[in-house]
């Protein structure tokens, strides 16, 4: 045992026992977190750093068996009795996970959350309570804090919800942060204010954060020590510096070298344009009132005008908010707009949901999540060839399966596996799926809507990868939205940058990249492209 540590975890082993199969999640893992210390376990997904997380505070799936010790200031939070677990959860150590919109209660508001941990805890006092719940959301940033008590989650934007799970997890002082991918799902900007916030309410309450993630670039910059997992193993552990300069084990040089690589497509100006929009306006009516006048309007997308060749790929950058999937979904007629949109020489902004489907099949979107987007309850086989039962009935099913399995091939995933069912994938393979569910009707135009946000740095490069050979082979044109600007610079020719749904600069990509103009967009490229051994300001690294 490291003498001074807050948390030791030894051998710590995780088994899934399923239909008499024996699954080892994590093998016989083992590391020390001091008091005021950020620990980093990052790896691939599926190498076990969640599960080794989540066994500390005992909330593994139903059939997981964990054998091994994980002491937290010397209990054993493996044996020890229910009631103590319960005193220790929420307290001693507290959780902030990826996504706030699962983790947050969609009926309750902020107010009654936030409550809840604090009164399961011992505090006492309506008054007292609610004057709790008002720091601890202007500690963590929310403007306004007791204007946003009555508000629920949807009504706050992806960086407030995350800021209301850290005010959550910090209600009641705990020792132990584990913070499981904070800011996966968050753009440029605001995952630095929430990294800087964390690191700012960690010095201030003097806690140990167990950080989990897949970006390297987020572990140089914000934890101490770091332990690299692979297969439920640790493979290589050490101080953050040290990993980093001098690493030791192969899987470690590889990730650290994960990253999208390659230049986008030269856009051809004079190759035939399949999609454009002029002054394309969304605007969502504000209602107020019994009689819900119309009293103003959320400017959505405000005016912006877009082409996007064959064979081209158009980025849209920009803060969440800015309006880029509205864009997107726009562009596609899935929601009403104002303004011409031309789709393969013909104006579809008037057009009828009946007169729009036959031109469905030539247009397709990929969307973030490749957990939600596909459905549990069909095979591999279904949700391709959806499209195809819609948009060719003629087609046999022997047929149909014909041109899935090509679909599956043409995105790197083996044929034989179309009758399974998208949970026995992994997060890329699930994502590939996607990818040839919207290309199996041979597309003129696909809509990437942040597409490997979701996926590990070694995983989004193999998607970026496969995106252009796509789109090489095929002359496909992409909108391809993100807040990654490294996976943008990698696949996109042109670049739009919107803030508020408008266009605040766009040209080519690697004119906008090498020459901003706009202020905005510089700090936003000043965001994603900070020098990666710099830490964040005030980080306890620099201090060091």
């Amino acid at each position: 045992m490291t003498i001074g540590s807050l948390l030791n975890i030894r051998d710590l082993s995780v088994t899934f026992r399923q239909g008499g199969h024996e699954t080892k999640a994590v093998d016989h893992v083992s590391f020390s977190l001091e008091r005021g210390k950020t620990l980093a376990l990052v790896g691939e997904s599926g190498s076990g750093k969640s599960i080794s997380a989540l066994s500390i505070v005992r909330l593994l799936p139903p059939g997981a068996i964990a054998s091994g010790e994980a002491l937290f200031d010397g209990e054993n939070m493996l044996t020890i009795k229910d009631d103590r677990l319960r005193a220790i959860r929420g307290a001693g150590i507290t959780m902030v996970f990826q996504e706030p919109m699962t983790s947050l209660n969609p009926l309750h508001t902020i107010e009654r959350q936030i409550a809840e941990i604090l009164e399961l805890h011992g505090m006492r006092g309506e008054d007292a309570v609610r004057n709790r719940v008002v720091e601890l959301l202007g500690e963590v940033g929310i403007p306004d804090p007791q204007a946003r008590l009555s508000a629920y989650p949807h009504q706050l934007s992806g960086g407030q919800r995350q800021r209301v799970m850290i005010a959550m997890a910090l209600a009641n002082k705990p020792d132990l942060l584990i913070a499981d991918e904070p800011t996966t799902a968050l753009d440029v900007t605001v995952q630095a204010q929430i990294l800087a916030l964390l690191e700012r309410l960690q010095k201030t309450y003097g806690m140990a954060m167990l950080f989990i993630t897949h970006d390297l670039r987020l572990v140089r910059r914000f934890a101490d020590t770091v332990c690299v997992m692979q297969q439920g193993r640790i493979v290589e552990q050490g101080e953050v510096g040290e990993v980093f300069t001098s690493p030791q084990h192969p899987y470690t040089k590889a990730l650290l070298t994960a990253e999208p690589k390659g230049a986008p497509i030269v856009e051809d100006t004079q190759a035939p344009v399949v999609a454009s929009a002029e002054q394309l306006r969304v605007w969502f009516p504000i209602r107020r009132g019994f009689m819900r006048r119309i009293v103003g309007h959320v400017k959505a997308v405000d005016g912006v005008t877009l082409s996007v060749r064959e064979g081209a790929t158009v980025g849209v950058v920009g803060e969440s908010g800015s309006g880029k999937t509205t864009l997107a979904l726009a562009m596609l007629r899935l929601i009403r707009s104002e303004g011409p949109i031309v789709f393969l020489g013909e104006r579809i902004d008037g057009k009828s949901v009946d007169a729009m489907r036959p031109l469905r099949r030539d247009m397709q979107i990929v969307f973030q999540d490749p957990y939600g987007s596909l459905s549990p309850r069909m095979s591999v086989a279904e949700i391709v060839a959806e499209g195809l039962t819609v948009q060719r009935p003629e087609l046999t099913l022997n047929q149909r399966r014909d041109i899935v399995a090509r679909a599956l091939q043409e995105t790197g995933l083996d044929p034989s596996t179309m009758d399974r069912y998208p949970h026995e994938f992994s997060g890329g393979q699930r994502q590939r799926i996607a990818i040839a569910r919207a290309i199996v009707l041979e597309p003129k135009f696909v809509v990437l809507d942040e597409p490997t946000s979701a996926l590990d740095m070694s995983v989004q490069a193999q998607i970026i990868d496969l995106l252009r050979d796509l789109q090489r082979r095929r002359s496909l044109a992409y909108l391809f939205i993100s807040h990654d600007l490294r996976v943008v610079k990698a696949l996109a020719a042109h670049l739009i940058v919107m803030r508020y749904g408008k266009v605040v600069e766009e040209g080519p990509a690697s004119q906008v990249f090498s020459e901003p103009k706009s202020e905005y967009t510089r700090a936003l490229f000043a965001a994603a492209f900070r020098n990666e051994a710099e830490p964040i300001p005030g980080n306890s690294v620099a201090g060091k």
